[in-house]
């Protein structure tokens, strides 16, 4: 099977991928429950690990960090039985929380000048910029507001449980290697043929391994060249799929 690095700029590393976890298990920043964020936050390191996506060392040194707070939390406090004095430890948690707090305040300023930024463009009036494509410059790839990378990495963790439990035991036969650009072709076809647009899980026909793996990869692809977007009504809603206007025009 062929190996593709997908590298998208909405990975911003470990500590956003920590706040995603404590926003979507709705817990108190202050009062984070080690056990239960490491052992997510080792399901989201194995999976970019599978999809070879770009999972930097810090990422692997964070996997560590938590491991370290977590075996600690689970000694007993000391405490000095002569005296009857109980000394109290610190608490292993107070450094993470400390950058964790500190990189969210930072996180939404960002993201408060950002919203500045678009409002002032909307109210003032600016020369018209046109982009020069014979430049060779990069198209920005982020994903859409709606949705960041790890809500699509969410989406393949549970594309992995519905392929565990509702597909049988086949004997496996190795077949030819899939290309990525083909698949890509192949979704954005089946998008078109459905008015546009289609359940994430749709796109995943087949059971193989190597086919989810690329599958999951073309659309990511897809999203970076903006040829796709995914929308999420609700949190923990299935993902839907659209062919974005600016494709449905070049075809």
């Amino acid at each position: 099977m062929e190996k593709y690095n997908v590298q998208l700029d909405s990975f911003e590393g470990p500590l956003d991928l920590l706040l995603h976890l404590i926003h979507q298990a709705e817990v108190d920043i202050y009062n984070i429950p080690v056990a239960t964020i490491t052992e997510q936050y080792l399901q989201y390191v194995q999976a970019m690990q599978e999809l070879e996506l770009d999972a930097a060392s810090e990422y692997l040194v964070m996997a560590a960090t938590l491991l370290e707070i977590k075996s600690k939390m689970l000694l007993p406090g000391d405490t000095n039985t002569d005296e009857e004095v109980y000394i109290e430890e610190e608490d292993p948690r107070e450094e993470l929380l400390s950058r964790l707090v500190e990189y969210k305040k930072y996180k939404e300023a960002a993201q408060h000048l950002k919203e500045k930024e678009e409002q002032g463009s909307a109210q003032f009036a600016k020369a018209p910029t046109v982009p020069d494509e014979s430049s060779g410059k990069e198209k920005e790839s982020n994903l859409p507001d709606n949705i960041s990378l790890f809500d699509m990495l969410d989406a393949y963790e549970k594309l992995k449980k519905r392929v565990r439990y509702k597909s049988p035991k086949m004997t496996k036969i190795k077949g030819d290697d899939i290309s990525m650009e083909d698949r890509m072709s192949e979704v954005l076809t089946y998008l078109h043929q459905h008015q546009g647009k289609s359940g994430f899980f749709e796109l995943f026909p087949l059971h193989e391994r190597q086919h989810i793996v690329v599958t999951f990869l073309a659309i990511l692809e897809l999203m970076k060249n903006r040829q796709v977007t995914c929308v999420q009504s609700e949190n923990f809603e299935e993902i839907v799929v659209h062919q974005t206007e600016e494709d449905l025009v070049s075809e």
